[in-house]
């Protein structure tokens, strides 16, 4: 392929992008000569002697980095969901320079002098709300990395953010590797007892597409959680948990020298900036403020949810009848849910065929928002994904790629990742992935309620996005404070418990019927079980989090992955094995520069704002236009263009209640 400026379709990115054109000998030569140009146009900026203006000074630095954010982001997102060993090596050359272009961009002398010139002249009094605020919030941000630090202190932190994204990024690789090394294939079919008829399919299909007999079992979630959840086997339930909690714990892929690396370099930078921890300087500009407040309001869920899990623990103990191991909780959780609700989730799936659900919950989103999805036909990274236009009426919002199913050269998880934030009449552009069930044979991909919630989550997250309104990109669509970015997203996965929204989406896939009114009442009143094991899990994890980057220190001889266990002990329903090392492999915290690092407390903040948020729809009407309306105007597309507890406040009339949140967990 043509790599010049004229032929390498990453220098000059416009919807709709030309996945078919992109490849891997075009990421270095692309990301090259963008940071050049980006960094020549940010000089220019800085060496200016005339009047300044928003234009010429913020305005101008959103339009200097704009190619080169789309470029990265496309690569970034190619390299997690169409990873190969050429993208592989190139990404690793081609991100250290992204990484260093940000991180120096603060530490511009010129730069920062110009904008703080501008922001004492006449004319910044008269900025706009929204661009009065974009130019507090650069300023605060390039103080928070550095501008005001000495020259050899810039010359540190730019070290140190390089190495960051390196380190980084390899233990991501090393993850997605760990788990493609491991497969597990088993002959005898009698040691399968237990496992759904589609998981099993699934498992023969698995094994055929590699050449081998039986059936084979890998850890990507649609084999291993059916597996965990359903198999009689215990031996095999134990080789399968421990094959995925030591993932990445050893040998070629061993994530463990990484993980105290990373912590060292965090805490290395928060001191060069003047903060006491890693977590301060993570939730000084979120809702939190402080990893104090967010120690405390861990602890203030904890202490509310202590009582029921104790109980749940005691409850399935004595219904297994024999002191529980980790790989039999989710089992025998399974069996006193099917015992005590005479309901098992296997019975929904087939009431929840992807295309039904798919075009049920666009029917949602077109009831509360107004919007629709048409099908288009767009180049894509793989022939499974599916190209829509997202449309309000006659106006194209975004162009939307949904990319559900797991590939060996995709990172696990699911995601949703804004690819171009549109201004100024440009459209969005965004990805939803995941990794959900697959169709075997001739039989549609049947999901999980679980995998459905999912569905609607990350598609909460491209409404946040797509939206969006803002016209200062650095403001628009998800960037926004991360214990506020999951509220738009988690809300949705109320609609998968209501009937009417249910019946949009759940038909069985053979007959067309909806799920039977006894079923679904078993479902609900299911729907709290075992949910104080749930939470405390959580809570575990953030706990686990903050604690890594306040608590820890990571030049001591303290092995953070004994650590880790440690903590978790304490959060989960069976005592953990020494061979537990589940962070070797714990992306959210690992897997980037920052990612939810010291902010993994966002989920169960965001899940107190969704749950006070939802209860306005359950009053005044689960599709209400008019709360739609207002959940639309009042926050989604308001992105960071005011501050998000005013926006709340906004759309609820008073300031967020936790009661909600501990009512629908039934621990009210």
């Amino acid at each position: 392929m043509d790599t010049s400026r004229q032929g390498n379709p990453l220098l000059a990115l416009t919807p709709p992008f030309d996945f078919s054109q992109i490849s891997a000998e075009g990421v270095v030569p692309a990301i090259t000569a963008l940071t050049e140009a980006a960094r020549q146009a940010v000089n220019e900026i800085a060496n200016q002697q005339a009047e300044l203006s928003y234009e010429s000074t913020l305005g101008a630095l959103e339009a200097a980095t704009y190619q080169l954010e789309k470029a990265a982001m496309v690569c970034e997102h190619l390299e997690g969901a169409a990873n190969s060993p050429e993208l592989r090596e190139a990404w690793g050359v081609a991100q250290p320079m992204v990484s260093a272009f940000w991180s120096e961009l603060p530490l511009h002398e010129g730069l920062y002098q110009v904008l703080s010139r501008f922001s004492a002249s006449s004319a910044a009094k008269d900025l706009t709300p929204v661009r009065s605020r974009h130019l507090e919030k650069t300023l605060d941000e390039f103080r928070r990395h550095g501008a005001e630090l000495s020259p050899e202190g810039k010359k540190k932190l730019t070290e140190l953010d390089v190495e960051l994204s390196r380190l980084t990024t390899k233990f991501s690789q090393n993850v997605l590797d760990a788990t493609n090394a491991f497969e597990l294939t088993i002959e005898d079919e009698t040691r399968l007892t237990g496992l759904p008829p589609l998981a099993k399919q699934a498992a023969r299909a698995s094994a055929e597409a590699k050449g081998l007999s039986g059936y084979r079992f890998t850890l990507h979630a649609p084999s291993l959680i059916p597996a965990l959840t359903y198999l009689e086997d215990r031996s095999l339930r134990e080789t399968l948990y421990r094959a995925h909690n030591e993932r990445a714990a050893s040998g070629e892929f061993d994530n463990r020298p990484l993980i105290r690396q990373i912590l060292s370099l965090r805490k290395q930078r928060a001191e060069l900036l003047g903060f006491a921890t890693f977590g301060d300087l993570v939730t000084q500009d979120r809702m939190a403020k402080s990893s104090s407040r967010a120690r405390a309001f861990v602890e203030q869920l904890r202490e509310k949810t202590k009582a029921s899990f104790a109980e749940d623990k005691a409850t399935l103990s004595q219904f297994a009848g024999f002191p529980l191991m980790p790989w039999d909780v989710a089992f025998q959780s399974e069996r006193l849910r099917r015992e005590r609700f005479d309901f098992d989730e296997e019975q929904l799936r087939p009431y929840l065929p992807l295309e039904t659900v798919l075009s049920g919950a666009f029917a949602t989103f077109e009831r509360l928002y107004g919007v629709t999805f048409e099908p288009a036909d767009l180049p894509t990274w793989d022939r499974s994904v599916r190209p829509y236009l997202l449309k309000d009426g006659a106006e194209l919002l975004a162009h939307v790629y949904v990319d559900l199913f797991p590939r060996e050269n995709k990172t696990q998880g699911a995601w949703m990742a804004p690819l171009q934030t549109g201004v100024e009449g440009q459209p969005h552009v965004a990805v939803v992935a995941a990794n959900f069930t697959p169709p075997v044979g001739n039989t549609a991909a049947l999901l999980t309620h679980r995998e459905v919630e999912t569905l609607f989550h990350e598609l909460g997250h491209l409404m946040h996005q797509c939206l969006s309104k803002v016209p200062v990109r650095r403001l628009a669509g998800t960037n926004v404070a991360w214990d506020f970015v999951e509220l738009p997203s988690q809300i949705m996965e109320n609609w998968t418990w209501e009937r009417a929204a249910i019946d949009l989406f759940a038909r069985h896939h053979e007959t067309g019927a909806t799920i039977p009114e006894e079923l679904f009442e078993k479902m609900v009143r299911a729907r709290t079980y075992r949910a104080a094991s749930v939470q405390m899990q959580q809570l575990g994890y953030a706990e686990l989090d903050l604690q890594l980057h306040t608590s820890f220190d990571p030049e001591s001889s303290e092995d953070p992955v004994e650590r880790a266990r440690s903590i978790l002990a304490e959060h989960v329903t069976a005592p953990l094995p020494l061979s537990f090392a589940m962070i070797a492999s714990f992306g959210h915290l690992f897997g980037s520069a920052v990612g939810y690092a010291g902010g993994y407390y966002s989920y169960k903040w965001a899940e107190v704002l969704d749950a006070d948020a939802f209860d306005r729809f359950k009053s005044e009407g689960l599709f209400s236009r008019e709360v739609g309306q207002a959940f639309r105007d009042g926050l989604l597309s308001q992105g960071d263009a005011a501050d998000p507890e005013a926006l709340f406040r906004g759309f609820r009339g008073r300031d967020p209640d936790v009661k909600p949140l501990l009512t629908r967990l039934g621990l009210a």
